[in-house]
């Protein structure tokens, strides 16, 4: 089992930055990815981003130029840097792994709105 505890989420005005991070603990090796979803109300929950074991990364296009993931392997962290926020950004904001033995586990989710 792996549990990820979020945090960093809150309100901000648009234009303004929050950094979420996420930590596993738990029993695993390493992940093949982790990364971030959001869900918006009345929403889909969509990809955010996502980092790869060989550092490749993925961003949703609406995202791209301003948000940042990262990953801190020797404390089983990703963060997600978000600049420049919209108020289309507001949502919860779910933390992901995916295990090497191909398992998904969710964290619990962490609000962030954005006010125009």
């Amino acid at each position: 089992q792996v549990q990820l505890v979020e945090s960093g989420g809150g309100l901000v005005q648009a234009g303004g930055s929050l950094r979420l991070s996420c930590t596993a603990s738990g029993r695993f090796f390493r992940f093949n990815s982790m990364g971030w979803y959001r869900q918006a109300p009345g929403q889909q929950r969509e990809l955010v981003a996502v980092i790869r074991s060989g550092e490749g990364t993925n961003y949703q296009d609406s995202v791209k130029g301003r948000f940042t993931i990262s990953r801190d392997n020797a404390n089983d962290t990703v963060h997600l840097q978000m600049d420049s926020l919209k108020p289309e950004d507001t949502a919860v904001y779910y933390c992901t792994v995916l295990t090497t033995t191909f398992n998904r586990y969710w964290g619990q989710g962490t609000q962030v709105t954005v006010s125009s």
